[in-house]
């Protein structure tokens, strides 16, 4: 991802960033993108010691 910031500068200090609003949108993507990522760790760390059931199984109780 390339983004083009601007820096404004308040008393010489850096203070604020623009950006164009299509590379705000991709930065948010990828954000939300990353807390899913995240979450999804979690729960998979959350459960590996719950029971499973196969996949073979669940498709046959779908079926009935």
């Amino acid at each position: 991802m390339v983004i083009h910031p601007q820096v404004i500068e308040k008393e010489g200090k850096k203070q604020f960033v623009i950006l164009p609003y299509e590379e705000f949108l991709q930065i948010q993507e990828a954000l939300e993108d990353f807390e899913d990522i995240k979450e999804l760790r979690r729960e998979k760390e959350d459960s590996k010691d719950l029971p499973t059931i196969p996949l073979d199984k669940v498709v046959r109780d779908i079926d009935l």
